[in-house]
């Protein structure tokens, strides 16, 4: 919580010091220093929709249903393609030609998800950043990864959706850009939501865990040398490919690769994004890049 000190009475006295003025010997003066708490900000758009909307949930728990079927009907026809990219190039995949990586026959099926908003809301710190009046702030952040169990809650649908997948005999894994400094408290947090057991280099995979800093392509690289990889989620592309994370893409460009052929037709047939209107990459764009110019339009004006 921010602390402001109303200290305009200080100011006043530190503004009539432009000239030495001598007091009275016998007159004292006294400064009352006021602290005030400010009000709670309210809640962002974003926030409100996401977080407290009956739409949302509604919205959550149609996508985590849509996983779970298609998780169980890949399970039962035992794809011999895993939905993960292979690193064509030296640069890693391109939209041109675009490949998937093979699967073992031997191999066991997993699923594998991103945490923060995609599996669970991260309510405790978020309420703290907006009543605090901070956008975001990574040590805190930090602080949260490691003591945040228990203020944490399962999005709609993931516990229902993570039977249905569990019975249909995949593994759960979770890959996430949490540190692995912190793999016990962000263990302890999926735990205290409600989301099982996770061991981290088996079905926790955290950044630090491969090269590529917040990249996530080097650890599903690592879960893809033991499983068959049938499905990913997560609320950003980079989640799924970090070919969608290219800085130098405008967010009409970034759009447009999404389209791209090879691409197109893995949304909901493996490659699954659930919405998140609060942060991250997707909360781009101009004037310009969101209402192009061939959709400009005005009321008619009113004849004379």
């Amino acid at each position: 919580m921010k602390h402001h000190i109303l200290l305009s009475t200080v100011a006043l006295l530190a503004a009539c010091q432009t000239a030495p003025v001598a007091p009275a010997p016998t007159e004292t003066t006294t400064v009352e220093v006021i602290e005030t708490v400010a009000p709670p900000a309210a809640p962002t758009q974003g926030q409100q929709w996401l977080y407290g909307s009956a739409e949302a949930r509604i919205a959550l728990k149609q996508d985590w249903n849509a996983i779970a079927a298609y998780v169980e009907a890949k399970a039962a026809s035992r794809p011999n393609t895993s939905v993960v990219l292979a690193p064509v190039t030296e640069d890693g995949a391109t939209a041109e030609t675009a490949d998937f990586l093979a699967c073992d026959a031997d191999q066991p099926l997993a699923a594998v998800f991103d945490a923060d908003e995609t599996l669970i809301w991260n309510l405790g710190s978020m309420g703290y950043f907006t009543r605090s009046g901070v956008g975001f702030d990574p040590a805190i952040w930090d602080q949260w990864e490691k003591t945040g169990a228990g203020k944490a809650v399962a999005i709609p649908g993931v516990k229902d959706a993570f039977k249905r997948i569990r019975n249909a005999g995949v593994e759960i894994i979770v890959n996430t850009n949490r540190s692995n400094t912190n793999v016990q408290g962000s263990a302890d947090t999926l735990k205290a939501a409600g989301l099982g057991e996770f061991a981290h280099g088996q079905t926790l995979y955290l950044r630090g865990d491969a090269p590529g800093g917040s990249g996530k392509d080097g650890r599903r690289y690592m879960i893809s040398d033991t499983y068959c990889v049938i499905a990913l989620a997560g609320d950003q592309l980079g989640d799924i490919a970090d070919i969608f994370n290219d800085d130098a893409l405008t967010p009409p460009e970034r759009k447009a690769l999404t389209a791209a052929p090879a691409f197109d037709q893995m949304w909901g047939n493996g490659w699954f994004i659930l919405p998140n209107p609060v942060y991250g990459p997707s909360l781009a764009g101009t004037m310009d890049e969101v209402f192009p110019e061939s959709t400009d339009w005005a009321p008619p004006k009113a004849e004379e």
